[in-house]
């Protein structure tokens, strides 16, 4: 296949590992990059290859090499971008969350459609072989119907100044790092009798930041009964990522199913014993590119898709208004 060529929007540190060491993997041509201060692009461009500077995020999204745009901007901006990516004819990898709340995204949805360009949410954790196997394990029936999920994503605090503890740029525990416990809640539904429902959240505000989240626990529940648990914290003292599966006959733990390429561990305990499974430390982010490439190449359908998008999204507002919080607003 001719290569992806690839715009990335801004010179955000996670690009780095969920777009550049991925483009080398695939062979995927990195055309430009803009960003607000373009001594900072002109520095990104050089430490990684990319073949062109622009001046301004619009005349990204005007380059005629540039057929899909890699959108890592603060929270607040992934909704705005992403729209206008898609309204320049260009498919997207968005980072999540995928907008600042469900009716943002539910308009780049509808205007992807009436493009007809592919856009995807970075989910990456869902393409890697620790993801895979842990739904292998309920497909075959080896822990049994599912009872109950817990999902845990935490990390320790940024910086004060940093925008995701800016209400206003769409901050918060819950959309930076929650909302991977959500969906992985979320795609459990085959197994659940469909997609969870929300019971109830509770959430502490980040002092000095008033409607930010610094924590937030939501309990969920499943239409076959099965019970979900997603906890988010965004000052912890350690770094955590967890995935716990519980079925009617045994269970199993992904010790880090955000980030695998840290830690693939994942322990399945039945009656027949315990055991440890290592399905690899080849990044999330090389497989998540894959399949763009495969969507945007042949039309191959990704499950990280703007309707699954909009879907999450949903569940996030819903899970703030629970807690007595407000729903990010857009810019």
């Amino acid at each position: 296949m001719e290569p992806l060529r690839l715009g990335v929007l801004g010179a955000a540190r996670i690009s780095a590992l969920a777009i550049v060491a991925p483009a080398r993997q695939t062979g995927t041509r990195l055309v430009a990059v803009a960003a607000r201060d373009r001594r900072r692009a002109e520095a990104f461009a050089a430490e990684h290859g990319v073949e062109h500077v622009v001046e301004t995020y619009t005349d990204l999204l005007a380059h005629p090499e540039v057929e899909a745009v890699y959108n890592p901007l603060a929270n607040a901006l992934h909704g705005p971008w992403n729209l206008a990516a898609v309204e320049a004819g260009k498919h997207v990898l968005s980072e999540k969350p995928f907008a600042s709340n469900a009716e943002e995204a539910a308009e780049v949805r509808d205007a992807a459609r009436r493009a007809g360009v592919t856009v995807m949410e970075g989910f990456h954790y869902l393409y890697h072989p620790v993801t895979r196997r842990l739904h292998e394990l309920l497909a075959s029936g080896e822990l049994g119907e599912l009872v109950r999920i817990e999902t845990t994503t935490a990390i320790e605090a940024p910086a004060e100044d940093d925008p995701r503890w800016s209400l206003a740029l769409a901050g918060g525990a819950l959309m930076d790092v929650g909302c991977y416990s959500l969906h992985a809640q979320r795609v459990l539904a085959p197994w659940g009798g469909g997609e969870p429902t929300l019971v109830s959240a509770r959430a502490g505000e980040r002092a000095g930041a008033e409607g930010v989240d610094e924590w937030l626990d939501a309990e969920l529940v499943f239409p076959s009964g099965a019970t979900g648990l997603a906890r988010c914290h965004m000052a912890a003292d350690s770094l955590e990522m967890s995935c716990r599966i519980v079925g009617s006959r045994g269970e199993a733990t992904a010790a880090n199913y955000v980030l695998p390429h840290l830690d693939d561990r994942i322990v399945i305990e039945t009656e027949a014993g315990r055991r440890i499974e290592r399905p690899g430390t080849r990044p999330s982010f090389a497989y998540q590119l894959e399949a763009f490439i495969a969507a945007v190449r042949k039309g191959t359908p990704v499950p990280t898709d703007a309707d699954d998008a909009v879907a999450t999204m949903r569940l996030i507002d819903g899970c703030y208004q629970a807690a007595g919080l407000p729903p990010r607003p857009r810019i």
